[in-house]
């Protein structure tokens, strides 16, 4: 059950995959970029960044470095997918909910990320992914075994 929500057996056609590919990119490279940003404003913006959950201002800077820099390339690789994608969801949650206030317009690009992230969580990573390589990858294994 596990394995076949890590790799899941639709969404597979070459055209679909593409448009997974793309949006997995696009997006990943947006979120990539700011957590970028934040990685070369760390000190700067460890002195004043909301403290989420009462963990302080720097751990809660670290997880969200962790969500945009770290995850996001996993994204783009399409690499554990549905694993990394909940913690950026996660993230983008207490952005919009919890810093924002849901209020729009100020949470709304929080509220994108977090919908778009939902959806490839839901669609999985496609055929154009290390997931789906990995997957092929072990079901040979397994037929020689």
């Amino acid at each position: 059950m596990f394995y076949n929500f890590l790799f899941p057996q639709y969404f597979r056609g070459k055209g679909v995959s593409f448009l997974i590919l793309a949006v997995r990119v696009f997006f990943g490279v947006l979120f990539f970029l700011h957590g970028v940003d934040k990685m070369m404003n760390f000190n700067q913006l460890s002195l004043n960044y909301p403290s989420i959950f009462g963990l302080g201002s720097y751990m809660t800077l670290m997880l969200a470095v962790f969500c945009e820099f770290c995850c996001s390339l996993f994204l783009i690789a399409g690499l554990l997918e549905r694993i990394i994608l909940i913690p950026m969801i996660v993230s983008m949650a207490v952005a919009y909910f919890d810093v924002h206030d849901a209020i729009l317009p100020e949470g709304e690009l929080a509220l994108i990320y977090m919908v778009v992230f939902f959806i490839l969580f839901m669609v999985g990573p496609g055929r154009f992914s290390l997931d789906y390589m990995l997957d092929r990858r072990i079901k040979k294994e397994q037929r020689k075994v």
